[in-house]
């Protein structure tokens, strides 16, 4: 029998009777295995059937033994032992037809040898009616008709083979009468055909509808057994048994091992009382227990209930289901169920559902559980009229200082900043981690005038104030963007977008500044799009230009070197300030290409020049940290012919804020090449003498902010010029200073002892040919 409920042969809706004696096959039902059922039967009765022929030969013997001479009744009872053995031989063949999908060949053979032995039988009618007397034939014709009849009795599961065997030995019968003139027998021998036939099909048809509802019910006591067999492995679940007192009854091995106590102990005990724990001297049950009581008192199903169980003072869940005893009165006797102890999967479950909604690093609310709050928020404006508010926070400077001390340093910081952000918020508002250094607040009543702008500089002033992390006092600031719901959006994504331009705004304003999202942000981000499209382009319409700005000797004022120094004129935009466009670039990596070809172009230009006067070129972090910064600067170098020594390279000390290995590798290789490198704007930004003293700059440049201090007689701008100029003499360095517009600055300068001069009294930024002209016009004047 197979295993598999699904082989089971389908009953069709009727059993018509050319489909019973096997003659065709309806398109409903698996009648190839039905015909499977009907073979199968024919092991049973066998040896009877073997028996019954062998009586009937020895008894047509002996009634034509008189009339025919021996060795034709000899022939014939060698025949018809050939024949039958055929016969069981095919029967043999299919008696494991029920297990299996038979053949059509295996059918064939046997209705081949059924009418084989069917022919055999019939031969004696045709002898008698030669030889014989009309009481000769009666006396064969009885025998064969005992035959039939046992046929029908003990095939009635195959009715294909008596009707093959009462059909032949009919039509040859009534032949034989109507040959010999017996014409009474013919209607008598026609109406026991039908009979049998009839009574054959009845009988099949029952026998085939009773085999398969046992083998049916065989199916299904199997597929059971291998359910209750997998049931009884699985040692996560147990069955659980109570009487009408909620007692527990019959208790199994592994329901006492859930339970924490022998059977003996557990048996007869009421079942709340095992799994209630100290709930049951206090009377204080948890939910889901109130919930089983009631559906035990209710005396009803059910199913996956989920219980928080104590056993032995551990608390566990349990998942139960039960359904209530009843006896054959339909008097109620108890609960019978099935439980298993599923605390891994709820806790697994629980971790899952709070990952999904906190951040592992600081344990804030993330963005989704931010999202859902922000959408509660907004219904409850729209329900009863107030106002909600989300404020979108960005960390100031952070990005150096996790570029500088590392990750681990970044992690602690933004763990103290969401400290921080907690001791700032109440119920009616939820802080949380977007990502990064990006933060959040959502207010639910934004009602109260001021409320959002209070909380906004509270937020900036505490998280300004210094961090203590790993022996390092850390500076960082906030920048917030606030919008306001519904006015700003009706919707979560509208709402955060506003706050995230609003944000922007103030990033774009220096940091550490509030805005409340206006309408025109968005005509400032669009205008951002669309600068940062031309940008893109800006190259392949040739819309940038170079201009130089002039360096010379502080003592002698000779022209030493020239800035590059990049311009462009879009045909967009039109003139872009590079405080507008350099930032931009840098934003999108596009400064990558446009440095590429600041530093092709300039060394191309510099190749028109005296071959003393050199020429610098500004170079940002992310071109130190492209791997193809050196090989540029050689394609810049070989393509131009422009001695290696002429080329300056410009760099701020914000390149060592990331990557800094990345950034001093790729300018030492620089260095190997024979150019220079000089510290821009040394003093305004992240100072150290470490940088000084791992590179080795050729200039320090000191930035106009000091020169125009000093020229106001700023004593602390005085003292770091000369600082710097005593470092960079001691070091073999030479000094830049910037900004000098007046002749009383650029005497300032040279008494401050700087070596070299930059600024508007010696030339303001000038296209190429104008530099051509300086040139020519101090060759005239030496001449």
């Amino acid at each position: 029998m197979s295993k598999n409920p699904s082989d089971l042969p389908s009953l069709p809706g009727s059993l018509p009777a050319l489909a019973v004696l096997g003659i065709k096959s309806p398109a409903t039902g698996d009648w190839q295995r039905l015909r499977g059922l009907q073979y199968a039967s024919m092991r049973r009765p066998r040896p009877v059937r073997v028996l019954g022929q062998a009586v009937g030969a020895v008894l047509i013997g002996w009634i034509t033994f008189a009339l025919v001479h021996p060795a034709l009744i000899a022939a014939w009872l060698g025949y018809m032992v050939f024949a039958i053995w055929q016969v069981q031989k095919t029967v043999g063949v299919l008696f494991d037809a029920d297990m299996r999908k038979i053949r059509r060949c295996e059918i064939r053979n046997h209705t081949l040898a059924t009418l084989a032995t069917s022919v055999g039988w019939a031969l004696p009618l045709v002898a008698v009616a030669i030889v014989g007397t009309p009481n000769d034939f009666l006396l064969c014709w009885i025998v064969l008709a005992t035959l039939i009849t046992g046929s029908a009795m003990f095939q009635a599961a195959l009715p294909q083979s008596t009707a093959i065997f009462a059909t032949t030995l009919t039509i040859v019968g009534v032949a034989v009468a109507l040959v010999t003139a017996q014409f009474v027998i013919v209607p008598a021998i026609v109406l026991f055909w039908g009979l049998v036939m009839g009574g054959t099909i009845g009988t099949a048809r029952m026998h085939l509808k009773g085999r398969i509802a046992e083998a049916g019910m065989a199916e299904k006591n199997e597929v059971v057994s291998l359910l209750l067999r997998e049931f009884e492995e699985n040692q996560g679940d147990w069955l659980w048994q109570i009487d009408t007192n909620r007692r527990v009854r019959t208790v199994s091995p592994r329901f006492s091992y859930a339970l924490g106590r022998p059977p003996e102990e557990v048996e007869g005990m009421p079942f709340m009382q095992l799994i209630a724990g100290d709930a049951w001297q206090t009377g204080q049950f948890a939910p889901s227990l109130h919930d089983l009581a009631e559906r035990l008192k209710r005396r009803e199903n059910f199913s996956n209930l989920i219980v928080k169980v104590a056993i032995n003072g551990e608390n566990r869940w349990w998942e139960l289901s039960g359904t209530p005893i009843l006896d054959e009165s339909g008097n109620y006797m108890g609960f019978r169920g099935v439980g298993s102890d599923v605390t891994e999967q709820r806790e697994s479950s629980e971790k899952i559902a709070y990952l999904a909604r906190y951040d592992t690093l600081t344990g804030l609310p993330n963005r989704l559980m931010l999202n859902e709050a922000l959408r509660d928020a907004l219904k409850f404006s729209e329900q009863w009229r107030t106002r909600c508010a989300f404020l979108m926070l960005d960390l100031d400077r952070f990005k150096a200082v996790n570029d500088s001390l590392g990750h681990m340093v970044g992690d602690k910081l933004l763990a103290e900043v969401s400290t921080r952000l907690k001791e700032l918020t109440d119920e009616n508002a939820m802080c949380g981690r977007l990502g990064g250094d990006e933060f959040a607040v959502v207010i639910r009543d934004a009602s109260e005038k001021g409320c959002i702008e209070r909380l906004a500089k509270k937020i900036i002033a505490r998280l300004s104030q210094p961090y203590d992390i790993d022996n390092h006092t850390l500076y960082v600031g906030a920048s917030v963007g606030s919008a306001i719901g519904p006015r700003d959006g009706k919707t979560v994504e509208e709402l955060m977008r506003n706050a995230d331009l609003a944000l922007y705004r103030g990033k774009d304003e220096g940091g550490g500044e509030h805005f409340a999202y206006e309408p025109s942000f968005h005509a400032h981000a669009e205008e951002r799009r669309q600068l940062e499209f031309s940008l893109r382009r800006a190259i392949e319409r040739k819309e940038l230009v170079l201009n130089f700005q002039p360096v010379v000797s502080a003592t002698t004022e000779e022209l030493v070197s020239f800035e590059a120094l990049v311009r462009w004129n879009s045909s967009d935009h039109g003139f872009v300030s590079p405080g507008k466009f350099i930032p931009l670039a840098e934003d999108t990596r596009l400064i990558v290409p446009i440095g590429t070809w600041v530093l092709e172009q300039a060394c191309l230009e510099a190749m028109r020049w005296p071959s003393h006067v050199r020429i610098a070129v500004n170079v940002s972090g992310e071109q130190l940290v492209e791997p193809e910064f050196t090989n540029t600067v050689v394609r810049a170098l070989s393509k131009s012919g422009l001695e290696a020594a002429r080329l300056e390279i410009e760099v701020t000390e914000s390149i060592f804020l990331r990557d800094a290995d990345v950034a001093r590798a790729a300018l030492e290789q620089v260095m190997a090449l024979g150019c220079t490198v000089a510290l821009d704007d040394f003093g305004t930004g992240y100072s150290s003498l470490g940088y000084l003293r791992k590179l080795s700059f050729s200039t320090i440049k000191v930035d106009r902010t000091f020169v125009q201090g000093a020229a106001q007689n700023s004593a602390e701008s005085l003292a770091i010029i000369r600082a710097v100029v005593a470092m960079a003499d001691s070091l073999g360095m030479t000094t830049t200073a910037e900004g000098a517009e007046s002749p009383e600055q650029v005497e300032l300068i040279r008494k401050l002892g700087c070596t070299k001069i930059q600024g508007y009294y010696f030339g303001r930024p000038m296209p190429s040919e104008e530099v051509m002209g300086m040139f020519r016009h101090q060759s005239a004047a030496s001449a």
